[in-house]
């Protein structure tokens, strides 16, 4: 993602570029920002699958709002994971569910070709769901937090702009929920 300098451009480039119908600059931010934003949504959801599609759409709709986007500060990343997360909310109330992961992906069939291990697998999807039920029992605030720092790979300041708090507010939201986990794997909460 560096030019022909060997620089790599800062998203307000790319984003004006993008905007002036350069299609090589929204594809710079797309390499850049599709890994977290799949991160985070694949954590939210449970389901690499409706992750794929749910990044997908995102990226899509940004591609189709990027003219209306103006530059007053908000960085661009914050505003492709507001659209993330207000895509995943919507998709969750229509499909009226807690995130889970289809029976297909759940359970992986036995295959010698690919190397599937069903017990590694089952074992996998039993860490998962404890990991699930062991989010469940954290504050909002705090699964937002390790689901930014953690599946969108994001750090203290990014989240902290991203939510509208102070590093250190994020730093203590992240503190208390790790707390929360490890008392939660303590206890047993996961095998």
């Amino acid at each position: 993602m560096t030019d022909e300098r060997g620089v790599t451009p800062a998203d307000a480039e790319l984003v004006r570029a993008a905007q002036a119908g350069d299609p090589s600059s929204f594809g710079q931010l797309y390499e850049r920002y599709f890994d977290k934003v799949y991160g985070y949504l694949s954590f939210k959801l449970g389901s690499a699958a409706d992750a794929e599609d749910l990044t997908g759409q995102v990226f899509l709709k940004a591609l189709e709002s990027l003219g209306g986007y103006k530059w007053t500060g908000i960085p661009f990343q914050a505003w492709i994971f507001r659209i993330a997360h207000n895509l995943m909310v919507d998709s969750l109330r229509r499909k009226g569910r807690r995130p889970s992961e289809p029976l297909d992906e759940a359970l992986p069939v036995a295959d010698e070709r690919r190397g599937v291990d069903p017990e590694a697998a089952l074992d996998e999807n039993l860490t998962r769901e404890g990991l699930i039920e062991a989010m469940s029992r954290l504050t909002e605030l705090q699964r937002q937090v390790i689901a930014y720092k953690f599946a969108g790979r994001l750090s203290n300041a990014e989240v902290a702009h991203l939510m509208g708090k102070s590093e250190g507010a994020v730093k203590a939201l992240q503190h208390a929920g790790l707390a929360s986990l490890q008392r939660h794997y303590a206890r047993g909460g996961l095998k």
